[in-house]
């Protein structure tokens, strides 16, 4: 062997020897090693793709580990976890005083989402006040025509009341203004996304992390609604995410919320479209 493959072979055992380490601290998944037994988890849509990849990637560092996810938003997270039903409840808002007095809760936030505006992509309205946002979902303005788009009527799309995503929208963008009783109710973030990427003439909103090329986000009093701009805080329709617990949490939700708010659990959020909070 010559003295450049020699060189090569050293150069790279070298390498792994210094990057294995470096992976090994950072997983966050040696705690789940030796565990047994099922976490339930439910509540809000817009934590689901940060919910399922970390759930795989336990289960399959893990496989006597089973973690099961639904959704519901973030009412139903925070009443199930309340009631007993599930082990994590997660919620796009804080928990209410009276939610945390009547089942004890705990909250741990990891990760900071913002609720875009959201049109088809066919829409050729791309930017509106945030005044003619809240006439929209008021009922005073019916037309895309108003807006500089065409002579057809506005089809709104809303959530329900108890949607975390919908209580940021309603506080932040519509500055708690009327939600017109025409609007089309979808259960989801991702319902959300069908909608509009379905309707030519739908407006709805999603939080940031579902934005892609099915949907096209509105600039708001000229902002356009990114990571970067909720990062920076100059998109300010933004809310923490929550995973919230009956009680201190501990066992395998403790592991699975450490998890989270581990570099790769940061990571996985960031790579999903949210603002990691470590």
């Amino acid at each position: 062997m010559n003295s450049v493959s020699v060189f090569k072979k050293s150069l790279i055992v070298l390498t792994v020897m210094m990057v294995l380490p470096v992976i090994g601290m950072a997983s966050g998944l040696e705690s789940f090693k030796g565990e047994k037994g099922e976490l339930r988890i439910s509540g809000g849509t817009a934590h689901i793709p940060v919910m399922k990849e970390a759930a795989k990637r336990i289960m399959t560092f893990n496989p006597e580990v089973r973690i099961t996810i639904a959704g519901g938003g973030s009412g139903a997270g925070i009443k199930q976890v309340g009631e007993g039903l599930v082990n994590i409840g997660n919620s796009g808002r804080k928990a209410k005083d009276t939610e945390i007095e009547k089942y004890g809760l705990s909250m741990y936030r990891w990760a900071v989402d913002g609720v875009a505006t959201v049109v088809n992509p066919e829409n050729p309205v791309k930017a509106i006040t945030a005044a003619q946002l809240r006439d929209i979902y008021a009922g005073k303005i019916t037309s895309w025509k108003a807006l500089g788009g065409e002579d057809r009527s506005i089809n709104m799309y809303t959530r329900d009341a108890s949607s975390g995503t919908r209580a940021v929208f309603w506080k932040k963008a519509l500055g708690r203004g009327d939600i017109s009783g025409k609007a089309n109710f979808v259960a989801s973030n991702g319902a959300m996304k069908s909608a509009v990427t379905n309707d030519p003439y739908a407006v709805g909103y999603v939080s940031v992390g579902y934005i892609d090329s099915s949907v096209t986000p509105v600039a708001l009093d000229n902002v356009v609604p990114s990571l970067d701009t909720v990062k920076t805080g100059e998109y300010k329709v933004a809310r923490g995410l929550y995973s919230n617990t009956k009680g201190e949490a501990h066992g395998l939700a403790k592991k699975f919320i450490d998890y989270l708010l581990s570099p790769e659990g940061q990571r996985l959020a960031a790579e999903k479209g949210f603002i990691p909070v470590n």
